[in-house]
């Protein structure tokens, strides 16, 4: 049975973790439902079957997205149904995003978080407040949202179980649908020249490259961390680039790269479109984030073949295992520097192993599941 599903998301983009996760099911899906967007941004994969209705909301900071969206996307929703007619059979949102809906695609906890890991993440100073202002009025609006939606759809067992201890009354209404991951489009290609690549950013043959990708947050994502484990194990040869970042928060993290002593050892690449080239190049992906609930990005750099250096991770403690596709480490500084440690002294040849190893075991994720789960959960009895 076709459907008519109003989709309420920020960006609903290739680089968004969730929107990337949106742009999937959608292009999946879009010959069997009706889908309409209601987004800040949308690179619409479908032009002729999906339409897109554009909500105009500043993006930064986030807690004014949060407000301003919360305010405006339900007018431009009311408005849109009154100049139209159409009536939406499910309205799906993102999160407590939006104060209204049928189902909730929740990729995070926000009152877990504060409760739990705030302190660690360490975010400091006037991005830290406001970071600390957008997951409060998450954490306000979250009870009511979760009460009020049909069904909860997230990627791990561990952030249901999580969402089932805050919120009681999500117990008996969460489906787990796995982030997908694209392994075709994750390989390196015959033709990329990995020592090429690697030579025009500046790295030695002998030199190890990890790789730490964020597109923000770098606080709660471990970068703090890899920089203090990097000045401490003092081994020029180890190198670290870093993707991800506004223009603002990279100039500043490079700033504090050199107060180290480490810029000869640490490159900021800023935000990028396509971050496969910058996989194929390294070594090695470090992430020791203090919470995640599946991170797509580690999904990316196993299917791409690297093996990873991560701290134990909703999502990521389903597949990764610890001296196989990559190492597990502590999220301290001694915990991390032991684990680069670890790293650096393997083989060249037993990296490339462990990388092979994390490939095969996130085929279990690959992007033809992912509408299936979809097209299971809209054909549930969903809107009965």
């Amino acid at each position: 049975m076709k459907i008519r599903i109003a989709i309420f998301d920020y960006k609903v983009i290739p680089t968004n973790p969730i929107g990337s996760c949106h742009l999937r099911m959608i292009q999946g899906l879009c010959g069997e439902h009706e889908f309409t967007v209601f987004a800040v941004e949308f690179e619409n994969p479908c032009p002729d079957r999906v339409r897109f209705v554009r909500v105009p909301v500043p993006t930064r900071p986030l807690a004014l997205l949060f407000v301003a969206y919360h305010l405006v996307a339900p007018v431009v929703y009311f408005l849109y149904r009154l100049r139209t007619g159409v009536r939406f059979d499910l309205v799906q949102m993102v999160e407590s995003n939006l104060s209204f809906g049928d189902v909730s695609y929740a990729q995070f906890c926000h009152r877990a978080y504060l409760r739990r890991h705030w302190k660690a993440a360490g975010a400091k100073g006037l991005r830290g407040w406001l970071r600390w202002l957008d997951h409060w009025l998450h954490a306000l609006v979250e009870p009511w949202v979760f009460r009020k939606v049909r069904r909860i759809v997230v990627p791990s067992q561990g952030l249901k179980r999580e969402l089932e201890e805050i919120y009681p009354v999500t117990r008996g209404k969460i489906t787990v649908i796995p982030n997908p991951v694209d392994l075709a489009r994750m390989a390196p290609p015959p033709g990329f020249d990995r020592e090429i690549f690697r030579r025009e950013r500046g790295v030695d043959p002998e030199d190890v490259v990890l790789l730490f990708v964020a597109l923000g947050h770098f606080e709660r994502k471990g970068l703090p961390l890899v920089l203090e484990a990097l000045k401490q194990l003092g081994e020029k040869t180890a190198k670290l680039w870093v993707v991800g970042g506004e223009a603002d928060l990279v100039v500043l993290w490079q700033a504090r790269a050199r107060e180290m002593g480490l810029e000869d050892q640490v490159v900021f690449f800023g935000m990028q479109r396509d971050v496969r080239h910058f996989l194929w190049g390294a070594d090695g992906f470090v992430f020791p984030s203090v919470y995640e609930v599946f991170p797509l990005v580690t999904l990316e750099a196993a299917a791409a073949g690297l093996p990873l250096i991560v701290t134990p991770l909703y999502g990521v403690e389903e597949f990764m295992r610890d001296g196989e596709t990559g190492l597990v480490v502590e999220r301290s500084v001694e915990g991390i520097l032991i684990g680069l440690r670890r790293f650096l002294a393997l083989p060249f040849t037993e990296r490339v192993r462990m990388g092979v190893r994390a490939r095969e075991t996130v085929a279990q994720y690959g992007v033809e599941r992912f509408p299936e789960a979809w097209r299971r959960l809209y054909g549930s009895g969903l809107l009965g």
